[in-house]
């Protein structure tokens, strides 16, 4: 099971960091696919292995001198700050409902922020310049990934996209940087509230090392394709989500 894990891993880190989706929005989902492990355990599985492909891609990128955008940054308080929202709100969830009910909201919204974001080319450019608008996006955004599970790649990317006016190489590259410091967060503060003890978590000795590897790859990867390529990388990979989610879905209410 652990060479399956590895793989899973090593796959959408990859792709994570090449497009920036971070990886979290296809491990999440296929490892609720696969049912080894309850929706606590698979949120704190995903987040450490898309850490540690966020701490290599960034620090890959900051030594070939990529400069980060003092409204990514700002994005990125925010996101910080919507982690602990988002947190409480999926706790809150799983004290009134059932793990696998929680399993099929989480499903069912990640697969509509994946459809709205599959037609991103439709809808209409901004650049927001308020930097209290800036930080309440990154509030949000960090509240949708904490509570989904999924270290919010697509989402990062989208809102760089359309709302900060980036290309989509720039916004790839800003997604993963807004990752590292959301999951960081998030990791840190279940460590120090809870601990992370009571976790199963055998399977990060496959995970982490396969989310190294998917960071070196995909930041290297990153730089040898052109804007094109990561707009078709990009949509495919969402199709895919929405794909996973769609039969967990199903698979839940059948």
């Amino acid at each position: 099971m652990g060479v399956l894990y590895f793989f899973i891993v090593l796959a959408a880190t990859t792709v994570g960091a090449i497009a920036g989706v971070g990886g979290g929005v296809l491990i999440k989902p296929t490892l609720d696919a696969l049912g080894h492990y309850n929706v606590e355990i698979i949120g704190v599985l995903s987040s450490v292995a898309v850490l540690g492909m966020a701490v290599v891609a960034t620090a890959r990128r900051l030594i070939q001198g990529l400069k980060i955008d003092k409204k990514i940054i700002l994005l990125a308080i925010g996101a910080i700050a919507g982690g602990f929202v988002g947190k409480e709100v999926f706790y809150l969830l799983l004290t009134v409902m059932d793990g696998p009910i929680v399993k099929i909201i989480q499903s069912v919204l990640i697969a509509l922020l994946m459809i709205i974001i599959l037609f991103k080319n439709k809808i209409p450019r901004y650049c927001i310049e308020n930097m209290i608008g800036v930080f309440a996006v990154g509030l949000t955004l960090g509240t949708l990934a904490s509570f989904l599970g999924i270290g919010g790649g697509p989402v990062n990317v989208a809102v760089l996209y359309l709302l900060l006016n980036m290309d989509i190489k720039k916004a790839a590259a800003g997604s993963i940087f807004i990752i590292l410091l959301a999951q960081a967060s998030k990791i840190l503060t279940i460590s120090i509230s809870e601990g992370l003890g009571s976790y199963d978590l055998k399977m990060l000795w496959y995970m982490i090392p396969a989310g190294i590897t998917g960071g070196l790859l995909g930041s290297w990867l990153h730089n040898k394709i052109g804007e094109k390529s990561m707009h078709i990388l990009f949509d495919i990979t969402v199709g895919v989500v929405i794909a996973i989610c769609t039969y967990n879905i199903i698979r839940a209410i059948v």
